[in-house]
């Protein structure tokens, strides 16, 4: 490995476990968004304040009551060997994205345009969708139905775009380091598999001028101990993350600047709804809400910043204000004692006590984190639980397979925008792991999406309060970023989104 004083402006950067992938439309892991943020970007982006901000785009118009979008290019955008980047570049991504062929996780993204899903459900062809290049410069989209989230979702990797010549020279293999042409700030050019994948300044970006790095290795680290280790060596500029409970030790050490913030992530307890005790007990899914104390969690159990959750949607959305459960204006005793006379409404009570099984997959983390919520049922409710630690991949088969009762989840915003949170948990939809169905809720997501902004809002609002009266969740904290910082590195900035671009960093010795 070159030492970092070779290459005097380059970033070395921690970036959690390997990437699965550096194609657009197919990566799904945390690191791998990473990399493609640095290598592409879409028509819009993620501001600095975690806000939704032009990119590629230059302007767009909205009409046709919100319908039709037209986007502008910027006419100085280029692929990374010197191509102009086109409006035909994001038809031949979007529908490379929702084709059933290319089989991305992502193709629901693309949902309000019109065509899309009849697109990847198999019914109908990749061209039918309603995205055009009107001209070099002028993309056109019409939509099934006005989506106040659709520019946010546009800052999503899954909607970048593609490089034509290369989609048509290498197929699926467009994204390997020794072919990728970006239309980002940074090129992947080599991938050590096990190590690092590094990318080099694209002088063709747009805004060149403004990037004050040469180039970028991105450190797969998946364990956050040793990827500490490794910036206390020297090794790393930045660390992904840290590991679990060690903020406070790290407050005021020289050997970094540290950065915690608040992230629109949020950590939960899923109720199965179509399993007992559940399904037909709501009064039990509340006294379980309202017996977890959340502030003892955040600060005794993880002691990381956390932030207790009283709602489902994060604060610091853009333009929206959570709604929280209405108890959570009680004091602790108050608490604890309406819980305990829903649970007797409920039919329980000590002699005959609600019994089910926690699913979580296996982490000290996670497992600190059981233990301590299923004492507090256990201390105000009397509640039995039985634990299953299992590992991720089974959690996630048994959860589809409808053969849990409880179970951990967690959701992390794909863009800046409270529908992100909100239509997880719409009837159909595919990680609705609860089964939450709720004719009510889902119209009042449809009307949203029709409203003006202030109206949109109000209704996204009546539709988590009435969620959160539901409970098919338990949110328990949002999760927070966390990050130690290298004196070197200039421009580190935080946001909600937890998108920092390389782009902005520079190093100063």
């Amino acid at each position: 490995m070159p030492s970092m004083s070779a290459i005097p402006l380059q970033l070395e950067r921690g970036n959690g476990a390997e990437p699965d992938s550096l194609d657009p439309q197919l990566a799904r892991m945390d690191s791998a968004l990473n990399v493609l943020r640095d290598a592409y970007e879409g028509l819009m982006s993620v501001g600095r304040d975690g806000s939704v901000v032009a990119g590629t785009a230059e302007s767009w118009s909205v009409t046709d009551g919100g319908l039709t979008y037209v986007f502008r290019l910027r006419s100085a955008a280029k692929w990374s060997n010197g191509d102009r980047v086109t409006a035909g570049d994001y038809v031949a991504a979007w529908r490379r994205l929702v084709d059933p062929a290319t089989a991305s996780q992502y193709a629901q993204m693309l949902e309000p345009v019109a065509g899309a899903r009849a697109v990847f459900t198999g019914a109908a062809a990749p061209e039918t969708l309603s995205v055009e290049a009107v001209d070099d410069l002028t993309l056109r989209v019409r939509l099934e139905a006005p989506a106040g989230h659709f520019l946010a979702i546009l800052s999503h990797p899954s909607t970048f775009p593609v490089h034509r010549p290369s989609l048509a020279r290498h197929g699926g293999g467009l994204a390997r380091p020794e072919v990728a042409v970006t239309n980002g700030a940074f090129t992947p050019v080599e991938w050590q598999v096990g190590a690092w994948i590094r990318s080099e300044r694209n002088a063709y970006y747009w805004n060149a001028d403004q990037v004050g790095l040469d180039a970028v290795r991105y450190h797969h680290v998946a364990d956050p101990m040793t990827e500490l280790t490794r910036f206390r060596a020297g090794q790393l500029d930045v660390t992904y993350t840290l590991p679990p409970g060690k903020v406070e030790a790290l407050r005021g050490a020289s050997e970094g600047v540290l950065h915690v913030a608040p992230q629109l992530g949020v950590y939960y307890y899923g109720l199965a709804l179509d399993r007992a005790p559940f399904a037909s007990s709501p009064r039990l899914r509340q006294a379980l809400a309202m017996a977890v104390d959340r502030d003892t969690l955040a600060a005794k159990v993880l002691g990381d910043g956390e932030i207790p959750a009283y709602s489902w949607v994060p604060p610091g959305v853009d333009g929206y204000q959570p709604q929280v459960f209405e108890w959570s204006v009680l004091d602790g005793p108050a608490r604890r004692a309406e819980a305990r006379r829903l649970y007797e409404e409920a039919g329980y009570s000590a002699d005959r006590p609600a019994e089910f099984t926690l699913s979580f997959n296996k982490s000290p983390l996670h497992d600190r984190i059981a233990l301590a919520v299923t004492a507090m049922w256990q201390e105000v409710l009397g509640v039995r639980v039985a634990l299953r630690a299992e590992e991720f991949r089974v959690l996630k088969q048994t959860i589809d397979a409808r053969e849990v009762q409880a179970f951990r989840g967690s959701w992390i915003a794909d863009y800046n925008d409270p529908y992100s949170f909100l239509q997880v948990l719409r009837s159909g939809f595919g990680i609705n792991l609860p089964r939450y169905r709720d004719e009510a809720y889902d119209a009042l997501l449809d009307e949203a999406a029709v409203g003006a902004d202030g109206g949109r809002a109000a209704l996204l609002a009546q539709a988590e309060k009435r969620m959160l009266e539901a409970v098919p969740v338990v949110p328990l904290f949002f999760y927070v970023s966390k990050h130690l910082v290298a004196a070197r590195v200039a421009g580190w900035y935080d946001n909600v989104m937890n998108v920092t671009y390389s782009k902005d960093l520079s190093l100063v010795e």
